[in-house]
């Protein structure tokens, strides 16, 4: 979660029932970096064409929007006669967090594979067209199986491997391409649960997360519509992520063996350069290549067993 605040990546978290995926998602405003006077004025605008805005002012907290799983494409993306923003807009230079994801209608997750990569919606009605902003973090949360328990180690697979697939298969590969992170999240252990041991406070991490989207401020100073690494297109991966021999080989060997796209190729491009701005590296590591490599696990050959 650390590293898809610090680079405003898209994530997808899986595991059975009662791991922690909807408080994880839940969580994570409280480690994200403040917004900047730019992006309160961006999100108060479009709050208030919503008719969202009432005696609150300038919004001064990043959106966190949690659409149930029953909306329909015209709530997400917007519309209407004379169309409002819906819900990605309404998340812009936010966070929306779609719970249990399988269970959303496959034709509204679908028209959400434009503005993922344009960072925009336009609306065309006979009278006129409209285009809303919607830069906004896409969290995910689901279960692996319609039982839920298929990655739990202590419970037992109720779950045929055809019905696995075709619970998975709900989530068209195109869209799953569109999101950076892909985590397993198992069932916390009983003696974690009753660890009196305070874990690290989420301060702590906000502060590491501030000072990676500083570095990323920096580096796209002279570039208006870019902000953070998540937003990079194709030209400043290029410039930003250069890759020594070990790196290359290293990711020559996983797009071959997992069988990735080019889309997927520069998603773990931007989550490596992530994850060296939060370590403070100046250049992208094999080791950071690596680990942007595993967090790609619905990928993987094999992963329904």
């Amino acid at each position: 979660m650390e590293i898809a605040a610090a680079g405003g990546h898209n994530i997808i978290l899986i595991g059975p029932p009662g791991a922690g995926k909807t408080m994880l998602a839940k969580r994570l405003p409280s480690i994200l970096p403040p917004m900047t006077l730019r992006e309160a004025l961006e999100t108060t605008k479009i709050h208030s064409v919503a008719g969202k805005v009432k005696e609150v002012g300038l919004i001064s907290q990043r959106p966190f929007r949690n659409p149930h799983h029953t909306a329909s494409s015209v709530s997400l993306v917007g519309g209407g006669s004379y169309p409002q923003p819906g819900e990605i807009s309404l998340a812009h230079n936010g966070v929306l967090f779609l719970d249990e994801l399988p269970e959303f209608k496959r034709e509204v997750l679908e028209v959400m594979r434009q503005p993922l990569e344009d960072r925009e919606v336009t609306i065309s009605r006979a009278k006129f067209t409209i285009t809303y902003p919607s830069s906004f973090m896409l969290v995910a949360s689901m279960n692996p199986s319609p039982g839920g328990y298929f990655n739990d180690p202590n419970a037992a697979v109720t779950t045929s491997p055809s019905e696995m697939q075709r619970y998975l298969s709900k989530i068209s590969g195109p869209l799953l391409d569109r999101i950076d992170i892909h985590i397993e999240v198992t069932p916390v252990p009983f003696d974690k649960l009753a660890d009196r041991q305070r874990s690290e406070g989420s301060s702590i991490i906000r502060e590491r997360v501030i000072a990676a989207r500083e570095l990323q401020t920096q580096r796209f100073s002279d570039i208006p519509s870019i902000h953070y690494n998540a937003q990079m297109n194709t030209q400043l991966i290029r410039t930003y992520c250069d890759l020594d021999t070990t790196s290359l080989t290293l990711l020559k060997s996983a797009m071959e063996r997992l069988n990735l796209s080019a889309r997927a190729y520069d998603r773990i491009l931007k989550v490596a350069r992530t994850i060296a701005d939060l370590e403070a590296s100046p250049t992208v590591q094999a080791s950071h290549i690596a680990e942007a490599i595993q967090y790609r696990s619905l990928d993987r050959e094999g992963w329904l067993g």
